[in-house]
């Protein structure tokens, strides 16, 4: 680099700090929410798919009844087998029987325990043989009578529970209290790879899955002494033949483990590409603040130019300035980046991914590439401001003023064209995915190609930006000039003058305008949808749900017995149990991922009281099965047809006897059985809702007066709360998009308060002829002003065009780009005054500026 490089830098970082320090806090902001992304996604896939404890840990072979999923490792077989004829088989040492019921903990006050990171929680035996358990007490005791409980440590801290504390279990058929007796780790672990364990004593847990005495879904086994698992294993299978599946607990724990690493990949990608708009906007951000910085510097370049550097040399001063000021924010960002996540991780806590139980990442991931990722933005940041630096004449140490040289509209447009050009690749990408991926799969690959070309759309807007600052801000001061006079005049000649210093400030202003018109965009779409949706499929007034809450924000299941209760309600017609339970399809099978959907069972006496589904399925009897239109024309099937799929109770075979559509995605989304049919899919499906229609609230909450736990909505209320889960994924962008409008708006605070600091020498000449503290303050406030309608003007653009293009390239429903008129006047005012509070402080500094301090700037 050169000594008096060096030399001239470190001068430059002593004389400027307080102009640095903005452009490094931009710098650290930008880095602290891409280190919070990276901690956020490795601890989601820590959690998700990290944790290599497994209830399985001490045991050799496992048992399992019938036949088992093989697409779903966490699945339960769907037969059954006994545990004292396993007990007593040669090689055995110890055996104990094992079933797994998903459940729903809630705490006292009603509110739903999430398990860890999207997993479930599930009620399991508790294991008393010392062998076979890998269940370690921290507190506590072992569940030893009905009606207590031991639980995995994550979910003692999630739900605050302690040992002595009550809680509430909802089963598939009622609704209990247990007490907490003990709190237990898995290999030192707080959750294992299938979520949060409730263990309990085993005849509780054989009686609630409804197994026959003696009877379980698995046995674990652990082998005697000089008998190989694999050994054991083999006799085993030999002798059991069809009736059981027996496997080495090894091979178990490693299904479990892939299974889970797959959806640690899935949430590391969606994570990635909300870091991706965080790492765009600092990008921006420091490149605006970064570019204000040399161009307040262009007369003391010059002067370095005239007595000999050369033009190479003034680019690698500025890019060594970048790289220490890269370095810098590179360890305040990281720094920052810890309270971030740990702010992000409590947001997404609150909708339901609970990734709190990892610790903080240390590994070169985490902490080298926010601080790569820093160096890189500073240094691409600084790009162009040192080209531009290169490009300083001499001459230009002799002008008193800094002078923007003669915007040149070609290169522009044809730069900007180029951006525009690039963009429609990945929309043709997106379109390309849409047609041919089936379902919602679609859309995240399209939504990241959508996002690709918002950035490169908005980078293309950001070029052409300066080209729009005369004539809008001519036409701004144009109305106001009767109010404002000749400051109107002054601030009409400063605006047009220097169009790059209102661009650099309107880039950052238009991306929070893009952010906040696209997520409300979607959010009124999606609500607008459900809510219209919801009122023309459900009939039903009311709808008997769980006061508990699931993680996804839905009802959680209820017990069964609620229905019986409201059906003799006064004034009650019609009511329907929705239960739902998920299968696979087997058969017919098509190469690939196994397909698995939600079947949802109603009784079908009545259910046209309470539901109007499209399509008007058939009354459905036992061991017929009524698909939704997505589901036969993405699996190629047809009215009359058999299918085979797989529930928990095994194999059923199934006759399809209607096709109908639930455009509200909330009561029977995807297929539609008898209760009868049910049963014999699952016997323990979930209850979620029961639909009523006649009676009042009041004679309902009456009849349920002795059922703990439940609750009476009404239909818009229901509609609401079911459809929670779908518009979960929606909520949890809102914190990032939220921080990088804070960084897009920090970026355009800092940007006018440098070009303030440019233009000191002005200001004082101003006032040295004549001009009011009070004008002043207005010429800086107008071109606040000027920022804020072309900021939001683009911001629109980009925003209403990013939702369009969703919807065009998904076709669905709930993304309609039609904003409500109220929207344009809310952004406007909200972009002006978030312009005019930026600018308060410059315009106040621009104003007190000494006359005499002209003398000084540079």
């Amino acid at each position: 680099m050169g000594n008096p490089l060096w030399l001239i830098a470190r001068r430059t970082f002593a004389e400027g700090w307080v102009r640095l320090t903005a452009t490094l806090l931009a710098a650290v902001g930008a880095i602290a929410l891409v280190s919070a992304s990276m901690q956020f996604a490795l601890r989601s896939q820590e959690a998700v798919a990290g944790s290599d404890a497994s209830e399985y840990a001490g045991a050799d072979v496992l048992v399992q009844g019938g036949t088992v999923d093989p697409a779903d490792p966490f699945a339960p077989p769907d037969g059954r087998v006994r545990l004292d004829a396993l007990a007593a088989k040669p090689g055995v040492a110890a055996a104990a029987g094992d079933a797994t019921i998903e459940v729903t903990a809630a705490r006292s006050d009603g509110q739903a325990i999430m398990a860890a990171a999207e997993g479930r929680t599930l009620l399991r035996p508790w294991v008393a043989e010392p062998r076979l358990s890998a269940y370690r007490l921290e507190a506590g005791r072992a569940p030893e009578a009905d009606g207590e409980v031991a639980l995995i440590r994550h979910l003692a801290r999630a739900g605050e529970l302690n040992v002595g504390d009550t809680m509430t279990l909802t089963l598939p058929r009622e609704t209990r209290q247990v007490r907490v007796t003990g709190i237990v780790n898995v290999q030192d672990r707080g959750a294992v790879a299938a979520g949060d364990l409730v263990l309990a004593p085993p005849e509780t847990v054989r009686r609630a899955a409804m197994l026959p005495p003696g009877g379980w879904q698995s046995v674990w086994l652990k082998a005697a002494p000089g008998v190989t698992a694999e050994r054991l294993r083999d006799e085993l299978a030999r002798e059991l033949g069809d009736t059981a599946t027996v496997r080495t607990a090894a091979s178990v724990r490693a299904a479990q483990s892939e299974a889970t690493a797959g959806e640690g990949a899935s949430v590391a990608a969606i994570v990635a590409m909300l870091a991706s708009v965080a790492i765009f906007v600092g990008l921006f951000v420091v490149a605006n603040t970064f570019g204000t910085l040399v161009r307040q510097r262009t007369r003391r370049l010059a002067l370095l130019g005239a007595i000999g550097a050369t033009p190479r040399q003034i680019g690698r001063l500025i890019r060594l300035e970048a790289l220490v000021l890269g370095a810098v924010a590179a360890v305040g960002g990281v720094a920052a980046g810890f309270p971030t996540a740990e702010l992000i991780i409590w947001l997404f806590a609150r909708e339901g991914f609970d990734v709190s139980a990892s610790d903080p990442r240390l590994g070169v991931a985490a902490l080298g590439l926010p601080a790569l990722a820093g160096i890189l933005i500073t240094q691409a940041a600084a790009w162009r401001a040192a080209r531009r630096a290169q490009a300083v004449s001499p001459i230009e140490a002799l002008r008193s003023t800094v002078a923007e040289p003669v915007e040149r509209r070609l290169p522009r447009l044809l730069l900007a064209g180029g951006l525009f050009a690039l963009a429609l690749l990945p929309c043709g990408l997106a379109v390309l995915i849409g047609g041919d991926t089936p379902g919602t799969d679609r859309m995240m690959p399209t939504t990241m190609m959508i996002l690709v070309a918002s950035m490169l759309a908005v980078t293309g807007l950001a070029v052409l930006s300066p080209l729009f600052v005369g004539p809008l801000g001519g036409l701004v001061v144009r109305i106001g000039k009767p109010v404002s006079g000749e400051t109107g005049r002054l601030a009409r000649a400063t605006i047009t003058r220097s169009p790059r210093r209102i661009a650099s400030a309107t880039s950052s202003l238009m991306l929070g305008v893009a952010l906040v018109t696209s997520l409300v965009l979607v959010t009124l779409s999606v609500n607008d949808r459900f809510a219209e949706a919801g009122q023309e499929v459900m009939v039903a007034e009311h709808a008997i749900t769980s006061t508990a809450r699931t993680a996804e924000g839905t009802p959680a299941p209820l017990s069964r017995d609620a229905a019986a209760k409201v059906a003799n309600a006064p004034g009650v017609t019609a009511s329907t149990l929705l239960t739902r339970s998920e299968v696979t399809l087997v058969s017919p099978g098509r190469g690939g991922e196994p397909y698995q959907f939600m079947v949802s069972g109603a009784e079908q006496a009545g259910l046209r009281e309470v539901l109007r589904l499209g399509g008007r399925p058939p009354v459905l009897r036992d061991g017929e099965i009524a698909l939704s239109s997505t589901v036969m024309r993405e699996r190629g099937l047809r009215r009359g047809q058999e299918i085979v799929v797989r529930g928990r109770q095994g194999r059923i075979r199934l006759k399809i006897a209607g096709t109908y559509h639930d455009p509200s995605h909330v009561f029977a989304d995807e297929a539609l059985v008898a209760p009868a049919t049910m049963d014999r899919i699952d016997s323990t499906a979930a209850a979620h809702a029961v639909l009523v229609r006649g009676g009042s609230a009041q004679a309902l909450r009456s009849a349920l007066a002795g059922t703990p736990g439940v609750e009476v909505l009404g239909r818009d209320a229901y509609v609401t709360a079911a459809s929670q889960a779908h518009t979960r994924p929606l909520r949890a962008t809102y914190s990032f998009a939220g921080m990088a409008l804070l960084l897009a708006l920090f970026g355009m605070a800092t940007t006018v308060s440098l070009s303030v600091f440019e233009r000191t020498r002005e200001f004082g000449l101003l006032r040295a002829v004549g001009a009011t503290m009070r004008q002043i303050r207005g010429i800086v406030r107008w071109e606040a002003a000027t920022v804020a309608l072309l900021g939001t003007l683009l911001g629109l653009v980009i925003g209403i065009g990013a939702v369009g293009l969703l919807h065009a390239v998904s076709g669905s429903s709930f993304l309609r780009p039609a904003p409500p008129w109220w929207l344009f006047p809310v952004l406007a005012a909200g972009a002006a005054v978030a312009a005019l509070v930026t600018s308060a402080l410059p315009a106040r500094r621009a104003a007190g500026v000494p006359v005499l301090e002209a003398t000084r700037a540079e």
